[in-house]
């Protein structure tokens, strides 16, 4: 049983840290041409898997803020 729950826990860790941000930045045309905090703008669209996102929101916050810098010398994802 306590198996089962740590296999549960690290696989929803593993699928909700930070998502958004990952998507947005690997992706083409996921980052919707946003440079500044594209992953917290690709969580807060609308989408059949919103609830979820919503999750993910603070977790795409801290890893945008943490990439800041890399995204001003970046430019917009496309």
């Amino acid at each position: 049983m306590i198996l089962r729950r740590l296999l549960i826990t690290g696989l929803c860790i593993t699928l909700l840290s930070g998502c958004g941000s990952i998507v947005s930045r690997t992706f083409p045309g996921q980052g919707k041409g946003n440079q500044y905090y594209p992953g917290v703008q690709w969580d807060v669209q609308d989408g059949p898997w919103r609830f979820l996102t919503i999750i993910d929101l603070p977790l795409s916050l801290v890893v945008d803020t943490l990439l800041l810098p890399v995204d001003v010398h970046h430019g917009p994802y496309e």
